[in-house]
């Protein structure tokens, strides 16, 4: 992981952690990607990580939001801005998808 995506990870981290609507989250990166997930039980009884919503590196400090649908395919969406305010995004628009 390059130093850009280290630090958007830890700054979206710290976000997740900080808000009451998502904390608990995971935050994965994988290329200009971070996914934003939910330790669930599998059926399996062990825990699984269900993605709910990406972010993606659209350049300088512009990131895409993306959610995940019922059929497994992401969707993007047509919010675009900084960190934090794809984070408030969530946190408003996209609640239903992140809360536990």
């Amino acid at each position: 992981m390059n130093a850009v995506m280290t630090r958007a990870h830890d700054e979206l981290q710290t976000l997740v952690e900080e808000s009451a609507v998502t904390t608990g989250m995971s935050v994965r990166t994988r290329g200009q990607i971070l996914t934003l997930g939910r330790a669930e039980t599998g059926p399996d009884g062990g825990a699984i990580i269900d993605d709910r919503v990406r972010l993606t590196r659209l350049g300088g400090c512009t990131w895409g939001l993306s959610v995940k649908r019922h059929t497994g395919r992401w969707e993007r969406t047509p919010f675009l801005g900084t960190m934090a305010e794809m984070h408030e995004t969530i946190c408003t628009f996209m609640q239903y998808l992140v809360t536990p």
